[in-house]
């Protein structure tokens, strides 16, 4: 197998290896804190709605915010991003230690925390992950996820059981201390980071703005939709077992702290093992079969979970649970990553991340309410028919195969030479194109400006429009509105080598002597005289 292809490529990045590691130690601390707060509110709470919504809180804010943090990913420098969501994280994990040392701590106090140390989670994550295309190669990418779910599940394997000691011999407060300490590392680390930043060319885009064109971009991304939706359905129907853990050591296994931990780590010890077959799967299986087996191996996870009496089995069970989760949850990011450029990369991937995690709190409060009302018998039997049926969502949205579209810049527009002197705010922009396209050809000619109309509204274009001419029949026109001048530079310049392919093929359709006609225009109203002076005055102002 050629180097660039090794599973152990990226480490020979040292920016790379350095905020790995520095992760591992902040991943480290903050599975430790998990184990602290699930056990301390099984302790202080007898619900078992409450337990489960420790796992909630923490999911709640990567569903609500992680959209805007993406959007600010991908306008901002990632690295002082993460940085400020770090830093924030410490903040909180300090409050929550002392709060727990000085005896003040309550359910709701607990679950305000957790939910706080989400909030930090979802404004760094997205931030992360679209660097790690900053620090490797592209052809590194699946690699490097790979790597950050074994570094994640390599301290899951070890954390808990570390974190049960911990709480078993001094305490939730000593948890929560060493997560506090576990922050450290990486700020250290990304201090050190000094990316190499492209110079922007065009200003950034406003904050709702960045959104918006974030929403359009995936949901005129067919492949990236299916993504989400199994994404969502996963996150749903898997969360059943993380976040009933701890009634599952503490009433069908019959453990304390201890045994919880080492479930935990059981789980992790799976993911490890997930990770590592992870190259060899994608090689020999579809993305497809993939997804499926993970939504199986869950489902006798949960059931056997459900029917056990005994930490051996449930432990050996799940093995295969966290093998499945590091399956599922690498291949669709790899799948997002490798399908999305550059400028929007953490957009989508924070739409990924809110819609997987959205289903995982979703999931925590629906299994949590059922394990109050019938018991963590039934809620783990209910969930394991829940992932049979997000399974079977294959059969309708199959994944899309796993592969590398080249999707960096085409870097073919030239911004035109203008008589006017427009302003980067001028606009509205109307932009029209002339093909001249022969009888036989049309069929073809319509097939390929419905994928134009998608890459057009994808890329920031709006009222987009195919005419054709009345008077001479062989004139069709392409046309499509941005806001200003700045927009319009902008959707020219998000064109990629994967919709090359699409221009090639209207050019060759194209039957005129000269290349299809450009008109390129400003929208204008008309205005009465005497407002003239004012109407000048305003679009100077711009």
């Amino acid at each position: 197998m050629p180097d660039r292809k090794s599973p152990l490529a990226p480490f020979r990045n040292e920016t790379f290896r350095l905020i790995w590691a520095a992760s591992l130690i902040s991943n480290f601390g903050g599975l430790i804190q998990s184990v602290g707060a699930a056990w301390m509110m099984a302790s202080i709470s007898s619900s078992a709605n409450m337990v489960a919504l420790v796992q909630a809180s923490t999911s709640l804010p990567i569903m609500l915010f992680s959209v805007a943090a993406g959007a600010l990913a991908d306008n901002f420098d990632r690295r002082k991003l993460m940085l400020t969501a770090q830093s924030f994280m410490l903040v909180v994990a300090v409050g929550l230690t002392l709060c727990t040392w000085y005896g003040i701590i309550t359910p709701w106090l607990l679950l305000t925390f957790t939910f706080l140390l989400g909030c930090g989670v979802a404004l760094n994550n997205p931030a992360w992950q679209a660097s790690v295309g900053d620090m490797v190669p592209r052809e590194d990418l699946p690699a490097a996820v790979s790597l950050n779910s074994m570094g994640f599940n390599l301290t899951r394997s070890i954390g808990p059981a570390i974190g049960g000691i911990i709480v078993a011999a001094a305490g939730a407060a000593a948890a929560f201390a060493v997560n506090a300490c576990s922050y450290f590392a990486l700020l250290f680390a990304l201090f050190r980071w000094k990316p190499n930043l492209s110079a922007r060319t065009l200003p950034r885009e406003d904050f709702g703005r960045a959104v918006s064109a974030g929403l359009r971009y995936v949901s005129m991304s067919p492949n990236i939709g299916k993504v989400l939706l199994r994404g969502f359905a996963f996150g749903l129907a898997t969360s059943s077992i993380l976040s009933l853990l701890p009634l599952i050591a503490r009433d069908l296994v019959k453990g304390g702290p201890l045994t919880f931990g080492l479930l935990l780590g059981c789980f992790g010890l799976g993911a490890i093992g997930g990770a590592l077959m992870n190259e060899r799967l994608r090689e020999r299986l579809t993305s497809e079969t993939i997804a499926r087996m993970a939504f199986a191996g869950f489902a006798v996870s949960a059931s056997v979970s459900a029917i056990s009496s005994t930490a051996v089995l449930t432990g050996a069970v799940l093995l295969i649970a966290g093998a499945s989760w590091v399956l599922a949850l690498s291949l669709f990011n790899t799948t997002v990553q490798l399908s999305t450029p550059r400028w929007v990369v953490a957009r989508a991937l924070s739409l990924y991340q809110t819609t997987t995690f959205g289903g995982i709190a979703a999931g925590s409060w629906i299994w949590g309410t059922t394990a109050d009302t019938h018991g963590a018998q039934t809620a783990l039997l209910a969930s394991a028919v829940a992932m049979i049926a997000g399974a079977a969502l294959g059969l309708r949205y199959a994944l899309p195969e796993l592969q590398s579209l080249n999707v960096d810049p085409l870097n073919r527009f030239s911004e035109p030479d203008l008589p006017l002197d427009l302003k980067p705010r001028s606009g509205p922009i109307v932009i029209l194109i002339d093909y001249q396209i022969a009888e036989g050809d049309i069929p073809e000619f319509l097939e390929a400006m419905t994928e134009r109309r998608r890459i057009r509204i994808r890329d920031g274009a709006g009222q987009w429009a195919l005419m054709r001419d009345l008077e001479n029949p062989t004139i069709w026109t392409e046309t499509y509105h941005v806001p200003t001048w700045v927009e319009y530079v902008r959707h020219n310049q998000r064109r990629t080598h994967a919709d090359a392919a699409n221009g090639e093929k209207l050019r060759q359709l194209h039957s005129g002597a000269e290349d299809p006609r450009v008109h390129r225009m400003i929208e204008r109203q008309t205005i009465v005289p005497h407002e003239y002076e004012r109407f000048k005055r305003q679009v100077d102002m711009h």
